[in-house]
């Protein structure tokens, strides 16, 4: 998919879906190393944000995520509806990040008189 377009809504204004070809997803599992837990654990005794493990959970959101437009891609998609994360330990210190949606085809609704149909 060149250019995604996702929503995590079920339409996108001005398209209207053709095909759809069900659900996508993509999956990654992380975990810390020994050096991010140490030094996570030095930013809880500071308080805040704890930024070392906030740059793991984006990193492992944007993984899941382009591997879900890889997916749908594969299929011939050139959008994802009902885009969701959903997040599992799977055990000590290891987090499954899951990302997943519908993969559609869409194509632009024309404008009659100033308004959409």
């Amino acid at each position: 998919m060149q250019e995604a377009m996702t929503t995590t809504t079920f339409a996108l204004d001005g398209y209207r879906v053709i095909r759809s070809f069900g659900v996508v997803r993509g999956v990654t599992v992380r975990s810390r190393s020994v050096v991010g837990s140490i030094g996570a654990t030095f930013q809880t005794l500071v308080g805040g944000n704890i930024t070392l493990l906030t740059q793991l959970c984006e990193h492992a959101r944007l993984e899941a995520f382009q591997i879900m437009c890889g997916h749908a891609d594969s299929l011939g998609a050139n959008a994802i509806v009902g885009v969701r994360y959903d997040a599992t330990e799977v055990m000590a210190g290891c987090t499954e990040v899951l990302c997943y949606g519908t993969a559609v085809v869409v194509e632009s609704t024309p404008i009659v008189a100033g308004r959409s149909p």
